[in-house]
């Protein structure tokens, strides 16, 4: 579990890591945050989907050239998210 970025090695934490991949097995598709919550984290009963949110923040903030202005992770309006390569 390792990526890179501009050729230096970037640490993600394994549930990052494990989002980052759902994201690319699925590019282009939006993917609710139940359905992230359920394939990266396993389980169906969860306290708040803010957890996903977080998630994508942090790999905005990391991955993303201006995190303010996404091109790889878009937010879609009231349904979730989608992976744009």
């Amino acid at each position: 579990m390792e990526i890179h970025r501009n050729g230096r090695p970037v640490i993600l934490t394994c549930k990052e890591f494990k989002t980052l991949a759902y994201l690319i097995k699925n590019p282009r598709r939006v993917i609710s945050r139940d359905e992230l919550l359920n394939e990266v984290w396993g389980y169906e009963s969860y306290p708040c989907t803010r957890t996903v949110d977080n998630h994508i923040l942090k790999l905005r903030k990391t991955l993303e050239t201006e995190p303010a202005h996404p091109k790889h992770f878009h937010t879609v309006r009231s349904s979730g998210y989608k992976f744009l390569p």
